[in-house]
């Protein structure tokens, strides 16, 4: 396949994947129409990226009831299991362990045989995860309990990778429309996982959550039959080797930028999602209380997922990014003002709808960095950072939570807010100032 390109033609300005992002002046102070130029296999075909975003979505919406399932039961599994109060989060930082490890791998298998078999290899981890699950609360193991989470991490980072894979092929106006409904499917995961731990977490009494794992292990199969549908061919021969080399396209202050904001959001709302549960717990509230809160969390994750890819064309990914760290910072401090229930509640679903404006967000600028033949491994590895630097950090949220405490969790969130929003106004205005300059001299920028 023929490499696409985005080639500049005499008057007009270089073009955008997400607009309002670049907004570059001619030198009266007009903007210029974009224009896309790609190879004739990169030409847009919305029509069929919208089949693929349902299929995606649903996808979405069942591979969210596997970390659901996690998130809302390892902590507590894990403090029955553990053989210390302090090795309870390890499961779930197993889990993130898992999102860190699989990312790679699922672009040089999305790579080498397209997207759908990484899909489908990562639906099978998912049954075999719940299986695992199970039987390690059967049998009491600890060690089988966290190999199962892990082998769910691998799940997740397969279905991380869904966002991106929504925008290949689409118009770049669609892209981070395409990239935000995908998303959206989250929203039925909130409500599917916790109900699905709530209905089943007593079946198999005294096994708390036992069946639970098993359930979800058939939810994972159904998400297989769905992702086998997905209409995305192999790579060309060409694009296996094309492109930029990667150390061109990471050191761009774009992508740095990009990947900070997403290294920032994610591991912070892991951070004090990972405590919330065991911290209720321990604060006398109940198993119930604990899923209800977990349940709206991750609709508050996905739900502005309807709306956020309009918010990004019409303010621009660094403001939407920016609104969303606030949030984030928002949300630790109510948890630091009350240990009630309603406490609770209220950091979880602010700490959700912070982390799907940064997320999204800074999804979206990473789509503007790389092009169609280099989108594999710099996606990979842009979720290689974040999930790396959220299994650093989860492995020290037990520890820090029983050793300091729930205001602890909360108060580690505000440095990282407060740097990635100072990077990201730097970047942003480094690149209105390069614009203004060129557009004074009479010259079109290149992208920084």
């Amino acid at each position: 396949m023929a490499c696409a390109r985005l080639r500049r033609l005499p008057g007009h300005a270089r073009p955008s994947i997400v607009p309002g992002i670049n907004k570059p002046l001619s030198p009266f102070g007009q903007k210029k129409p974009m224009l896309d130029v790609t190879s004739a296999h990169e030409i847009a075909d919305d029509a069929r990226v919208r089949a693929n975003v349902v299929r995606l979505a649903a996808a979405q919406a069942l591979t969210g009831a596997n970390s659901a399932v996690i998130f809302a039961t390892g902590a507590i599994v894990g403090a029955t299991l553990a053989p210390d109060m302090s090795f309870a989060t390890v499961p779930i930082s197993m889990y993130v362990v898992g999102l860190a490890a699989g990312t790679l791998p699922t672009g040089a298998i999305s790579r080498r045989f397209g997207r759908r078999a990484a899909f489908v290899i990562g639906t099978a981890l998912g049954t075999l995860t719940g299986v695992l699950g199970s039987f390690a609360i059967l049998h009491g193991s600890f060690a089988l309990f966290c190999i199962a989470t892990f082998l769910g991490g691998l799940y997740g980072s397969v279905a991380q990778s869904y966002r991106f894979a929504a925008a290949d092929g689409a118009s770049a106006a669609y892209r981070p429309k395409a990239v935000s409904w995908v998303m959206a499917g989250g929203v039925f995961a909130g409500v599917l996982g916790p109900q699905l731990v709530q209905w089943t977490m007593d079946v198999w009494q005294p096994y708390l959550f036992a069946f639970s794992f098993l359930v979800q292990a058939a939810v994972a199969l159904i998400a297989m039959g769905i992702v086998a549908g997905v209409d995305m061919p192999k790579p060309a021969p060409a694009d296996l080797h094309g492109g930029r080399p990667l150390l061109t396209i990471v050191t761009q202050p774009r992508f740095v930028a990009a990947a900070l904001c997403g290294i920032i959001s994610y591991p912070m709302m892991n951070l004090v999602m990972t405590s919330a549960p065991l911290a209720m717990k321990m604060c006398g509230l109940s198993v119930s209380d604990s899923n209800f809160g977990i349940q709206w969390h991750i609709v508050a994750m996905y739900g502005p997922s309807f709306f956020t890819g309009t918010l990004i064309a019409r303010f621009g990914a660094p403001k939407v990014v920016a609104a969303g760290l606030l949030l984030e910072a928002g949300a630790a401090g109510i948890g630091l003002s009350g240990l009630t229930a309603m406490h609770f509640w209220a950091t979880l679903i602010v700490l959700g709808v912070g982390w799907n404006f940064s997320f999204i967000g800074a999804s979206a600028l990473v789509l503007e960095t790389h092009r169609p033949q280099e989108r594999n491994k710099v996606q990979a590895f842009n979720d290689f950072l974040v999930f790396g630097m959220m299994a650093i950090g989860s492995f020290s949220s037990g520890q820090l939570l029983a050793s300091y405490g729930w205001s602890a969790v909360n108060l580690v969130v505000f440095p990282p807010v407060v740097l990635g929003l100072a990077v990201l106004s730097l970047v942003s205005w480094a690149r209105r100032r390069k614009a203004r300059l060129e557009a004074a001299m009479g010259e079109f920028p290149d992208a920084i």
